[in-house]
Parts: structure tokens; sequence; C-alpha cells
């Protein structure tokens, strides 16, 4: 502010300016604002990467644990563990593949397609059941109005 004031009682000398010392903080603030709302518009959409039409219900929301596995089944029935899709036929197979050895057993996390028939999500939870994941949490969307 008062950096490029000019001297006038100095006479004879050329009158150069001082630096500005100052950050203009603006375009900062700027950008920053811009990437926190890309950022929260971009998480919700990282969570599940297949995506699955999910039926409504009024359950309320439960935490998520760090080591919790996603099983998901498309509207055409394909199942996918996390984001890999497994062979048809194969779901006992990989779910053996991902139980750690001796340790606790994870939470398994089922979303399931609306459009698909009951008895298809439970053979995928009678799979999960016998191949020891008793833990298992269905994800729904929320809904406001009761059945």
């Amino acid at each position: 502010m008062a950096m490029g004031l000019h001297n006038s009682s100095r006479r004879g000398r050329s009158s150069r300016r001082a630096p500005m010392a100052e950050i203009n903080v603006t375009p900062l603030v700027d950008v920053m604002l811009v990437l926190l709302i890309i950022f929260m518009v971009a998480a919700p959409l990282l969570a599940s990467g297949v995506p699955v039409e999910l039926p409504d219900s009024r359950a309320n929301p439960i935490d998520q644990e760090p080591d919790q596995i996603t099983v998901s089944i498309d509207a055409e029935g394909f199942i996918f563990i996390d984001e890999d899709q497994v062979p048809v036929g194969g779901f006992p197979q990989a779910l053996t593949a991902i139980q750690p050895e001796g340790g606790q057993i994870p939470l398994v996390t089922l979303r399931a397609d609306r459009a698909l028939d009951y008895g298809r999500v439970m053979a995928v939870m009678g799979e999960l059941n016998r191949a020891g994941f008793n833990s298992i949490t269905l994800v729904t969307n929320g809904s406001s109005e009761a059945p």
C-alpha cells in the first residue's frame, strides 16, 4: 500500500519504485475452491465402480470399515468382487482366494441391482455364507417414504 508511494523530498535522484512485497491470494483461493468442488462431486463416484441400480430402503446408514470387501451383482447377473468381474461359475474359487490366513474375516458389502431375481441374490449370499463370510451388509438407496 505505502510501498509504491513516491517520496517527493528527494531531488536529483531517479525515482525507483521499491519492489512490491505483497502476494495476491485471490487466484489461489479461486483455484482451491474449484478443486474442492471437483473433489466433492467426484468422491461419491469413486466409492463404487460397478454401476448398479440399488433398491430403496429407509434403513439407517452404517459406518464403513477399511478392510471390507464389496460384492456387486449388476442387472445382467454378473458378479464383481470390488471392481473385478468374476468368471461365470468361478465365484466359490474367488471367495476362497480372498479369505485371510487365520485372521479376522472382513465385512462383506453386497450391492445388488433392483431388477435381479431374489433367488440370484440369495444364491450369492449362500455362497458367501458357505465360504465363511457371515457378516454381510446389504447396500440400498435412502428413501424418505415407507413402502
